[in-house]
């Protein structure tokens, strides 16, 4: 079985990520301390492969179409599998792999690996933009945009795009969607949910006690955006 998590960068996917390696799950030769597969270099080059089929039509809004039916770079391919080697080469009954950037090329993952296991992850865009993360300027990954000086601005851009390219893609197979602030503060019941999907037990590690959920509250500075969909906002934070 074929495990990845899917999330934007400062999305919590690290607590998703260590819970399936105590698990069990091979989840590479590498890791860093965020649980991702390491070295990132080629997954970063398959990205700007990718985006030369993205088209921008202006007001924060992308065109994927194409990238659903056109046949996949080869070079793309080469590239990811190269980046996977590790796991794909694996004989663990249970393999996977988590890295952010997976997200920026969505629609060419789950046609390469259709029959996948996909862990969808979510957390409060208000939450996610506050830290800095590698994609925060879609450029330095070939993505065309209009480009922004505005820090903030420029993180929430890379949220909306990420998030209009998950949902752009057709649902694989097997996919589970789970919000990072239920993972916290709903535990049990959400790796109860886990498991039914994936088959097999999963360990528990600590999460934390939710102080990490509603970061925004006490952020300066713009955190809030008139693109974020109503429905990303989480609201229960705890006291």
């Amino acid at each position: 079985m074929l495990i990845t998590v899917i999330g934007r960068g400062h999305s919590g996917t690290r607590a998703m990520s260590h819970t399936l390696s105590a698990s069990g799950v091979c989840m590479g030769a590498q890791l860093n301390t965020s649980g991702d597969l390491i070295p990132p270099e080629e997954m970063y080059e398959a990205c700007r492969v990718f985006a030369r089929h993205v088209r921008y039509l202006g007001d924060l809004e992308w065109d994927f179409s194409a990238l659903h039916t056109m046949p996949i770079d080869p070079e793309f391919t080469r590239l990811v599998e190269s980046f996977l080697s590790s796991v794909l080469s694996s004989e663990a009954p249970h393999r996977g792999w988590k890295l952010p950037e997976t997200t920026l090329v969505l629609p060419w993952i789950v046609r390469m690996f259709p029959e996948a296991r996909y862990i969808y992850w979510t957390r409060d865009p208000r939450d996610c933009i506050l830290g800095a993360h590698l994609t925060d300027d879609l450029s330095d990954f070939g993505v065309p945009y209009e480009h922004t000086n505005d820090l903030r601005l420029r993180r929430a851009i890379s949220w909306k795009y990420q998030y209009d390219l998950m949902q752009s893609t057709p649902s694989p197979t097997h996919r589970i969607d789970l919000r990072f602030e239920d993972f916290i503060l709903h535990h049990e019941a959400s790796l109860e949910r886990l498991q039914a999907f994936l088959g097999f037990p999963l360990a528990r590690i600590d999460v934390g006690d939710g102080s990490n959920i509603g970061r925004w509250q006490a952020a300066e500075g713009q955190y809030d955006f008139p693109f974020f969909p109503r429905q990303t906002l989480y609201e229960e934070v705890p006291v």
